[in-house]
């Protein structure tokens, strides 16, 4: 069986969207699966041994250009793929696999996509609660029963340009080393505080421990607030890599590290495929939905629900909840894991 996927958008979802691709390949050994995917996905895809071919999606987030979209879906249909499952929710991202007539497209109801999609699916969010779940249940027949424990994700390390990285950034791999994720794209009240992380980062650089800060060029800020608060006679074992490193590269260093502590991100999710150790910080996100698919994790968390708010009511945008976890709760929950 040849099958298109139409994958996330956001990476921590990428990542969890292997679980389908695991499950497919259980049930199916022999299947082809060639995911669709934005560019930025595509370094996540490469990793994953599941996944036969990434393909480009040559549209940015929010376009339509629906006959830029059937050129496209043209191109597509000689590859005569037996099934489509579309991950997302919008009309758009299920135009492709229509007009690439691919004879099953499954995906969920939403956004009046009757007839794009012929195996229409409900998100049962009662019965599945978990996101990587409701993935996986597009992978199987509706009458089926999701009765079997979900594969996590795992992506595949590159030893050779781990190496090279440790060598280019000078970063000592005799001593260990503690990774920071400061970050979260979805906006600030859903990061713990720099003064916090900088707290915990001079505890393990005492330790003689390296600590290696990653996030992207939009975190720029939050690495240079923690590096702020870093003991000046410390400063040597910090390595603030935010915005220097490629997604490829960070996901290697990830795998290095001994442990990690993160906010609810995609880097949280990348970190646990790499099965590194890891303490994650919620506050408005939910653990319930999406939690760190590792067994090896401490979850600190002092709300209830799931509020999807971009901006808390504290300084800087905080939310109340991340504000009332503190350093030492963190250190403690680093020092459960084994």
């Amino acid at each position: 069986m040849r099958l298109l996927i139409v994958g996330p958008s956001w990476v921590g979802d990428a990542v969890m969207a292997q679980t389908l691709y695991k499950l497919i390949k259980v049930h199916k050994p022999a299947s082809t699966i060639e995911v669709l995917s934005p560019e930025w996905c595509l370094p996540l895809l490469t990793r994953m041994e599941e996944v036969s071919e990434p393909i480009v999606l040559p549209f940015l987030h929010g376009e339509f250009k629906i006959k830029s979209r059937y050129q496209f879906a043209k191109e597509l249909r000689q590859k005569e793929y037996d099934r489509a499952i579309i991950m997302t929710n919008s009309l758009k991202s299920s135009l492709i696999p229509f007009f690439a007539k691919i004879p099953v497209r499954t995906g969920w109801l939403g956004e009046m996509r009757f007839g794009f999609i012929n195996d229409l699916r409900p998100k049962e969010k009662d019965s599945f609660p978990l996101m990587v779940e409701q993935f996986a249940k597009l992978g199987i027949k509706p009458i089926e029963e999701l009765n079997e424990s979900l594969p996590y994700p795992s992506l595949r390390i590159d030893p050779e340009n781990l190496e090279e990285q440790l060598r280019n950034l000078a970063i000592d791999s005799q001593k260990p080393s503690l990774a920071i994720c400061p970050g979260a794209e979805f906006g600030p009240a859903k990061r713990w505080p720099s003064e916090y992380y900088a707290e915990v980062c001079n505890e393990y650089l005492n330790k003689n421990w390296n600590v290696l800060v990653f996030g992207s060029h939009n975190d720029e800020i939050i690495g240079n607030n923690i590096e702020k608060g870093i003991n000046k006679r410390l400063s040597g074992g910090l390595y603030n890599l935010i915005g220097k490193t490629s997604l490829i590269d960070a996901i290697d260093l990830l795998s290095h590290c001994k442990k990690v502590v993160t906010n609810d991100t995609g880097l949280m999710h990348i970190s646990a495929a790499v099965n590194t150790p890891l303490v994650a910080v919620y506050g408005p996100s939910s653990p319930q939905f999406t939690p760190p698919l590792i067994h090896n994790h401490v979850v600190l968390r002092k709300s209830e629900g799931f509020e999807k708010v971009r901006e808390g009511s504290e300084e800087q945008g905080y939310h109340e909840s991340l504000m009332a976890i503190k350093p030492s709760e963190v250190l403690e929950g680093l020092e459960r894991l084994s």
